[in-house]
């Protein structure tokens, strides 16, 4: 029984090569197709007017991505499109629109159906021919190792056939993105992504053309959704391939829309971000809370100190030599922004004033004199100084019962 045993387990280990190859990767298919039902994904295509290459991508979607639902999007079509969709009645769900209403609103209603079926994922693709389905598979991976991101494809804008305005649309969206967001991003312009529908269906989108776009995922970064670009194959040179994309149209839409992003990342979610920032560094363990607080107080006695112009210009070296938190220093520093610098100037006259009492403040141009003038200079220094010291001194205090109390919870 031994003997026989051990013939087994060696004519086990002599199978071919081959053999083995091709099991591992029959079982590396099993666990493919598991995973991408597993993900609950759908495709979506919405399409205007390219019944020429339609079909091609319908085709293509069905191959690679065989087992998810996949909705296209007829956003008014007065080609072929409405009698090719007919051959595939059975085996898409078609949404209509009357007339053409943009790729915005296409994209919106169906997210929507997605979502009220219960699907958590939908990888969206152009229609135009211009995206190669078997792609399909990246996304997948893509998205099973990283739950719950955004995942965008990223195409080659640098190879032959890619139009001019392709190039620049995407450097003009990638460098806004960066402003609103603070994340690089290669390609923000792809129509090929794959998005979780869950933090889209909690999204307020007001946009309906191809600056819907943008706007889903600038306000996706913002909910902290992860962002994971991927490399994708793309063709431009086919002759088939129609583009609605109108430059002065939809570069003007893109625009307003930046204009509204930016606003509303200036006045909240920059200032987020920040706090963000100096939040990560005041927890950081490397270093103590004496230090911490340190280089607030010192960033608060600096931005008081009354040699304005050049407080960050000597703050920064002797933060930088006393191995202070820069973050904490310069943030600190900030103190002395425009609506608080009446009151600094208030507070340091008055502060200043006990010290001169024969002081000759200027109330007119009658008493505008040099004595008048280096009374007031010499006032103000002192108390600016004063009152540098004094408040640098009560925030290192704080900061250091503050920091004390809450890392020790952390």
């Amino acid at each position: 029984m031994i003997g026989a045993r051990k013939g087994a387990e060696n004519s086990s280990k002599l199978k071919p090569t081959s053999q083995v190859v091709s099991m591992k990767n029959e079982v590396q298919h099993i666990n493919s197709e598991k995973s991408i039902v597993d993900l609950n994904y759908c495709v979506i295509i919405p399409t205007y007017n390219n019944a020429n290459t339609l079909k091609r991508v319908i085709d293509g979607v069905l191959v690679h991505a065989e087992n998810a639902p996949i909705i296209v999007v007829n956003d008014g079509s007065s080609d072929d499109t409405s009698s090719i969709l007919k051959d595939y009645n059975n085996k898409i769900d078609i949404i209509t629109n009357e007339v053409n209403l943009g790729k915005g609103i296409s994209l919106r209603k169906a997210f929507k159906h997605a979502f009220e079926k219960g699907i958590k994922y939908a990888i969206t693709i152009d229609s135009d021919g211009q995206h190669y389905p078997e792609d399909i598979l990246l996304f997948i991976d893509a998205a099973k190792n990283n739950p719950g991101a955004l995942i965008m494809g990223s195409r080659n804008m640098a190879q032959a056939g890619v139009p001019g305005k392709s190039s620049f649309g995407n450097k003009f969206s990638n460098f806004w993105f960066k402003i609103e967001t603070g994340i690089t991003l290669p390609d923000t312009q792809t129509g090929f992504r794959l998005y979780p529908l869950e933090p889209i269906s909690q999204l307020k989108l007001f946009t309906t053309k191809f600056e819907t776009e943008i706007e889903v995922i600038v306000k996706l970064a913002w909910k902290k959704v992860e962002i994971i670009p991927i490399e994708i194959n793309v063709l431009y040179d086919s002759e088939e391939r129609i583009s609605h994309f109108r430059p002065f149209k939809d570069f003007t839409r893109i625009s307003i829309l930046n204009t509204y992003l930016v606003t509303l990342t200036l006045l909240y979610y920059l200032p987020l971000r920040v706090l963000a920032v100096i939040k990560k560094e005041a927890l950081k363990k490397e270093e103590t809370n004496l230090r911490k607080s340190v280089s607030i107080g010192f960033g608060v006695f600096m931005g008081i100190l009354p040699i304005w112009g050049f407080q960050l210009l000597v703050g920064i070296p002797l933060a930088v030599l006393f191995k202070l938190n820069k973050v904490l220093f310069i943030s600190a520093a900030n103190i002395s922004i425009p609506p608080a610098i009446p009151f600094i100037i208030y507070f340091s006259y008055l502060i200043g004033a006990p010290f001169f009492e024969n002081n000759a403040p200027i109330t007119s141009w009658n008493n505008l004199t040099l004595e008048a003038i280096h009374i007031n200079f010499v006032q103000y220094f002192l108390g600016g100084t004063l009152l540098a010291v004094v408040t640098g001194a009560l925030f290192f205090i704080t900061a250091f019962i503050f920091l004390k109390l809450v890392r020790k919870k952390a």
